[in-house]
């Protein structure tokens, strides 16, 4: 069964959860990793709303050395006056809606996560890190809900057959993807409890499973010191589908 372009796919999830791409205010890109800006360039043909990208991060975008569709230049054009310059390390705004970021490690030009703030409630978005630094454990404090990688498990990686092993040791650095270890030892350790809703994302399909990481994050949960238990539900999101809608 063939995959949809990124592009494609992001304009059937909006649908499904009934949103009009339409009402948009603003893409908002936080690392060029084909992963993320794959579908950038067609996306942007379908919308009319700019692109909040740093000024690294459209640098990397446009690096293109390896291609030889033309596919540097195509992007060139894509973006040519649609983008508004952010920095990883001052707040902005879109529409109504403030967004304070913060660098994460990650070996990408300039890749922050964020927390984005409106009416009170703060939820935080952090994805593609390869550790907890102490800037990252200070912005997932006070926050409603949390949005943040559960990548791999340390074992399925190192057995997995069709990663290289320089693929492998990558992903377990500190500049690369965060475990389901990792990001369970936080949540009985460092985890404020203050969140409500904890969202697993960014899951491997090859060293990873749905399953496990749920499990793996309510134990950590559930293994916190009675004093400190926290009230939050634990949600993956999944590669097919949308995401549920999260109310405050």
């Amino acid at each position: 069964m063939s995959v949809p372009p990124l592009s494609l796919e992001t304009l059937r999830r909006l649908a499904f959860v009934g949103i009009d791409f339409a009402d948009l205010d603003a893409v908002l890109i936080t690392h060029e990793h084909s992963d993320h800006v794959g579908g950038l360039r067609v996306l942007l043909k379908t919308l009319n709303c700019p692109v909040f990208i740093s000024r690294e991060t459209r640098d990397a975008y446009l690096r293109d050395t390896n291609r030889q569709d033309n596919e540097a230049n195509k992007r060139v054009e894509a973006i040519k006056n649609r983008t508004i310059e952010i920095e990883s390390s001052r707040d902005f705004r879109i529409g109504d809606i403030d967004f304070e970021p913060f660098s994460v490690p990650h070996d990408a030009a300039d890749n922050f996560g964020f927390v984005a703030k409106h009416a009170g409630v703060r939820i935080a978005t952090v994805m593609d890190l390869g550790c907890f630094t102490t800037l990252v454990k200070e912005k997932l404090r006070c926050c409603d809900a949390i949005v943040i990688e559960s990548n791999h498990s340390r074992d399925m990686l190192k057995t997995c057959a069709i990663y290289t092993w320089e693929l492998k040791q990558r992903i377990l650095s500190r500049t690369g993807h965060l475990s389901n270890e990792e990001l369970s030892d936080w949540l009985t350790e460092e985890f404020d409890g203050a969140a409500r809703h904890v969202v697993l994302a960014h899951l491997s399909q090859r060293a990873n499973e749905p399953h496990l990481a749920r499990l793996m994050a309510e134990t950590a949960l559930q293994m916190r010191p009675e004093l400190f238990r926290a009230e939050t539900r634990i949600t993956i999101s999944y590669h097919k589908e949308p995401t549920d809608w999260i109310k405050f």
